[in-house]
């Protein structure tokens, strides 16, 4: 498994962004570059499990390992999710079960930074490298340009 970092640069307050990245309403929305119909079932809390499906209840499910508001959250993917359904572990699964996946926000003057470190299998590398731009730019545009009724979520 290799660590790959993801970053971009968003004219917007880290709490924006947070708000972008966890609300129910705006986490769909970016995510759709992985697939649409994405979303996560969860409280977002501290050692809380999170199901991360996609449109017909597949997916994996994870652990939120770390919750700092507005700078960091971090998951560990733990197992597959099959129709709705965690599924035993199985070769394929144990060959990525324990990968992190974290978000960091670093605010500075004129923007944001937002930078994703993950864990990743060779055989997802390409996926991903291709993959998690487009849904970074998704964040980016939904940061910057989403009103301010993400204030109260």
């Amino acid at each position: 498994m290799q660590n790959k970092r993801f970053t971009i640069k968003i004219k917007a307050p880290a709490e924006k962004i947070w708000k972008v990245l966890w609300n129910g309403e705006t986490y769909p929305q970016w995510t759709a570059a992985f697939g649409e119909g994405s979303h996560a079932v969860t409280d977002w809390q501290e050692g809380s499990k999170v199901l991360f499906l996609s449109a017909n209840n597949d997916g994996m499910y994870s652990m939120v390992v770390k919750n700092k508001p507005g700078v960091f959250m971090s998951f560990r993917h733990l197992g597959i999710i099959k129709e709705g359904k965690e599924q035993p572990a199985d070769e394929e699964s144990k060959k990525w079960s324990g990968a992190m996946e974290n978000y960091t926000l670093k605010e500075e003057a004129g923007g944001t930074d937002l930078i994703v470190e993950m864990d990743i299998t060779e055989e997802f590398e390409k996926y991903f490298q291709e993959t998690f731009p487009k849904a970074l730019e998704k964040v980016k545009e939904l940061s910057e340009n989403k009103s301010e009724e993400l204030k109260s979520s």
